[in-house]
């Protein structure tokens, strides 16, 4: 295959691990399970684990079936390089081990995943200071910037109260200051955004929602846009420090996160993670169409108290999804009046399903507060904006029909 950069975003995907040779000319990597890989010259071996060229040392730091995932990923998000995690948080936690010390200072999103949210809890108990601001407004962020602040991270569209990032504004505060911007992008995926194009420096992806698609593998990947001078970042160490200035940061996160830590992806799952991501453009053209219609729906009906959706008109940030994203996404929330109960509705659906996860094929249900965020507790609840009869809905790729019809008896019953 010929490497035109002219082919579309599933062209692309569908056939990037031909751009390379393939052993036995089979269309997809192989799935390779050895952990060790031998070298009949010593020297090369060496030179290997030196950095001089490239090969792999050792399952937990590169595998070839992971390898070409992180290739595939790399085209997606239009990025220079890519690592691949075991899972989504893996991938978030790799900023923390590889890339920030004690003392350090970071700038968050405060409508953040619950697990990202008890994450960064975490990192302010060992050392770093984590400020909480409503990245809605770049102001806010601006205004919690600190001499030492290593890094502004944020969500693009926030789970599960779909708030939307001042992305672009927040991105040229980064720009100016010289600050890592940090991206997370699952819920919207590379296909209806790239962080690139608001000059993140790293984006973020849970590979187990969206991009894999299927529930069935559970990953994670940041990818380097290219876009950060990793040679001001104070924090890489002087080994690291030989490489080329653009390879300084994919290289140390390697090392500490992947080699030191262990947060690797295993060849399988990467295998499944790899050929779901082939229809990624077709399933969320699917998904965000039927979640537009579940939206409007569910606006229109009055049991129905408020609905959190981007592509409503409704939605305070509606116009920074028109600027920057395809469609408002896959994922919506909404919350119901007072006097109909929230568990009673959900036993009532008979399509979509009671589960935690996101991205799936299936529509997936879940009462917010008393689940993914019941350990945060009411008040922090409040504070990101979360009713204590919260519904997220991640919807799936059922016929639109059956899927709003099903939303509709609910009510109706």
């Amino acid at each position: 295959m010929s490497d035109n950069k002219h082919y579309g975003f599933t062209t692309t995907i569908l056939h990037n691990d031909r751009r390379k040779t393939i052993e036995q000319g089979s269309l997809h990597k192989p799935v390779h399970t050895s952990v060790a890989f031998g070298y009949a010259d010593a020297r090369q071996l060496a030179s290997v684990f030196q950095g001089k060229e490239p090969g792999f040392r050792y399952g937990r730091q590169g595998n070839p079936t992971v390898s070409a995932l992180e290739d595939k990923i790399s085209r997606m998000e239009d990025g220079v390089a890519t690592l691949c995690f075991g899972t989504g948080m893996a991938a978030i936690g790799a900023l923390f081990q590889a890339l920030l010390k004690a003392g350090d200072h970071i700038v968050s999103s405060s409508f953040l995943f619950g697990n990202t949210n008890s994450l960064w809890q975490t990192v302010a108990g060992q050392g770093v200071d984590v400020a909480f601001v409503d990245a809605t407004d770049v102001a806010r962020v601006e205004a919690a910037l600190q001499p030492n602040t290593r890094m502004v991270f944020v969500e693009t569209i926030a789970n599960p109260r779909t708030q939307v990032a001042d992305l672009a504004r927040i991105g040229e505060l980064c720009r100016a200051r010289g600050i890592l911007y940090v991206v997370d992008n699952t819920m919207t995926t590379p296909w209806l955004f790239r962080p690139r194009d608001v000059h993140a420096g790293l984006v973020v992806n849970s590979l187990t929602k969206s991009i894999g698609g299927h529930g069935i593998a559970l990953g994670g990947a940041l990818t380097d846009t290219g876009l950060f001078d990793w040679a001001a970042y104070p924090n890489i160490a002087q080994n690291f420090r030989k490489q080329t200035a653009s390879a300084q940061g994919m290289a140390q996160l390697r090392a500490k996160a992947l080699r030191d830590f262990g947060a690797a992806l295993g060849p399988e799952a990467a295998h499944h993670i790899a050929v779901g991501a082939e229809t990624l453009a077709l399933r969320m053209e699917r998904t965000c169409a039927n979640a537009l219609a579940l939206a409007t729906m569910l606006e229109a009906d009055d049991r129905v108290a408020a609905v959190h959706y981007p592509g409503l008109a409704s939605h305070p940030q509606h116009a920074i999804v028109e600027t920057l994203f395809r469609s408002g996404g896959s994922l919506l929330s909404f919350e119901l009046k007072d006097e109909i109960d929230p568990f009673d509705y959900l036993n009532r659906l008979k399509l979509a399903i009671p589960a935690s996860n996101l991205g799936d094929n299936r529509t997936l249900v879940i009462p917010v507060a008393h689940t993914i965020f019941f350990e945060m507790g009411p008040e922090r609840r409040a504070s990101m904006g979360i009713a204590e009869g919260l519904i997220r809905v991640s919807v799936g790729i059922e016929d639109t029909a059956d899927l709003v019809g099903d939303f509709r008896q609910a009510l109706d019953a």
